[in-house]
């Protein structure tokens, strides 16, 4: 075996491999649905019709536990009489973020591609008790073959295997269980919070900062885009004070210099800026030179835009004379005593905060913001950010008008979903039509959301540490949010 695998490495490393493709292209997006074709509809459905058409009479399929599979009858037979007939249902969840495609060309030709990633593989008993029994890596070819994408050879390898199902009953309550949980899912530390009726029902953080040093109550969270409803309501409670007009231009308080000769500037207001209708890209360092510069004329259509929320940062800032931290600490943090709260770094937080860790356990670098940014990067806990989402929830000292506004349809995302002023609004979650709140944070080794569900009053909020951290949402949003957790998830996911 050891033979022949080798061989199987050393035509890997001999073939012409281009960068990584980018997750946009046209191939990832195709090496991608093939995959799904192939497990979520094959492997996890006993479908053996994928198995037929997507995999290459030339298959070889070689595993670091039972062997060389090496053909395609081999290995559709071992599907027919091993997999489809276990006393559970087997799952494969790929781990989307570890999925990279690499093109294979000759001569300038794409004539294949390298998919490389990590899975997890679930059992889901006759009870629907489902749980957790392996990990691995794997290595695919694809090869164009007539026209068509086969699957020619396979790699799966680097198995960790789990044994013992975690107690549903304890997740998220055990300290033990849910850290059993969190290793499975290799995530180092996980905060939760959930409200109910509009009252703080559970405050829990379970796992570590970094190794061997525990997570409690009083970590200390950088939460990425989170940052922005904090920034929004700053805002609307400015508006609400009469300060501010939500449709006033805000050119006369302050205009970015890249923009200063930009007549569009003038068309910016809070209520385009909060809904996300600036014409900006998300981070003007997406651009070569790092200008700032209009994409579309603002107020026509949504781009996500954490550039737009920073210049309204500064608009406030300029026109108040007072930095964010003041502003936010007057109308939020003091009236809510979010005392573990703040948009820049302080040294003692060195011993709270939770580390951020890659998808294998490395720690990255800690950004440490010496001044604050209106999309990115506040400090808190979950205890605090659980105190401010509990507030909306209950109308956040709003005038009714405004309360209205924060979750009309400002601009149409989709049809499942649209942006108010500060947040996302998923539509018809359920068979009453409710909606949802929704707003998420992301960038390297952070992954944290929050949901609200104003008709019931309920909100969950989710901290992780960890580029695998979006691999904890749904467990944790079913769990909490039940049937409204799954209309969310239904929405999300298309």
């Amino acid at each position: 075996m050891r033979k022949y695998f080798l061989l199987f490495q050393m035509i890997l490393l001999s073939i012409v491999v281009s960068g990584q493709t980018e997750k946009s292209s046209e191939l990832y997006q195709i090496i991608k649905e093939k995959d799904s074709l192939l497990f979520n509809l094959g492997f996890n459905n006993c479908d053996i019709s994928q198995f037929e058409n997507l995999i290459s009479e030339k298959f070889e399929f070689y595993h670091d536990q039972t062997g060389i599979t090496d053909s395609k009858s081999a290995f559709i037979n071992s599907i027919q009489n091993g997999l489809c007939k276990l006393n559970y249902k087997p799952r494969r969840m790929l781990i989307e973020n570890s999925l990279e495609v690499y093109p294979l060309k000759y001569n300038g030709t794409l004539y294949g591609a390298i998919e490389t990633g990590i899975h997890h593989f679930y059992a889901i008993e006759k009870d629907s008790t489902e749980y957790l029994t392996s990990i691995a890596k794997f290595n695919h070819l694809w090869i164009v073959e007539n026209g068509n994408w086969k699957l020619n050879k396979g790699l799966s390898y680097d198995h960790k295997d789990f044994d013992k199902p975690i107690n549903k009953e304890l997740l998220f309550k055990d300290q033990r269980e849910t850290e059993k949980w969190l290793k499975q899912k290799s995530i180092p530390a996980l905060g939760i919070g959930y409200i109910e009726n509009g009252k703080i029902e559970q405050i829990s953080v379970f796992g570590k900062l970094e190794k061997g040093i525990k997570a409690h109550e009083n970590t200390i969270w950088n939460v990425a885009s989170l940052t922005k409803p904090i920034i929004a309501l700053v805002v609307l409670k400015l508006i609400d004070l009469g300060e501010l007009g939500l449709d006033e231009p805000v050119y006369k308080y302050y205009v970015d210099p890249d923009i200063k000769n930009d007549s569009r500037a003038k068309l910016l207001t809070p209520r385009i800026v909060l809904s996300h209708q600036t014409g900006f890209t998300n981070n003007r360092e997406n651009y070569k030179d790092g200008i700032l510069k209009f994409e579309f004329e603002p107020g026509t259509k949504y781009q996500y835009s954490g550039e737009g929320y920073d210049y309204l940062r500064k608009v406030i800032e300029y026109k108040f004379n007072k930095t964010i931290e003041q502003l936010a600490s007057e109308l939020i943090f003091k009236p809510l005593k979010m005392n573990n709260t703040s948009f820049v770094w302080n040294k003692e937080y060195e011993t709270k905060i939770a580390k951020w860790h890659t998808e294998k356990g490395e720690i990255y670098t800690l950004k440490k913001q010496t001044e604050a940014h209106g999309a990115d990067d506040l400090l808190t806990t979950i205890e605090d950010y659980s105190k401010f989402v509990t507030y909306i929830i209950n109308g956040a000292d709003l005038s009714k008008k405004l309360q209205k506004e924060m979750v009309k349809s400002q601009v149409t995302i989709n049809d499942y979903k649209y942006f108010g002023l500060g947040w996302w609004i998923d539509e018809n979650i359920n068979i009453n039509n409710d909606f949802a709140m929704v707003h998420g944070g992301d960038d390297i080794g952070v992954h944290t959301i929050a949901f609200i569900i104003p008709k019931t009053k309920q909100g969950l909020v989710i901290f992780t540490n960890s580029d695998n951290g979006t691999d904890a949402y749904q467990e944790i949003i079913l769990k909490y949010l039940g049937e409204n957790g799954q209309g969310i998830m239904n929405v999300e996911m298309k």
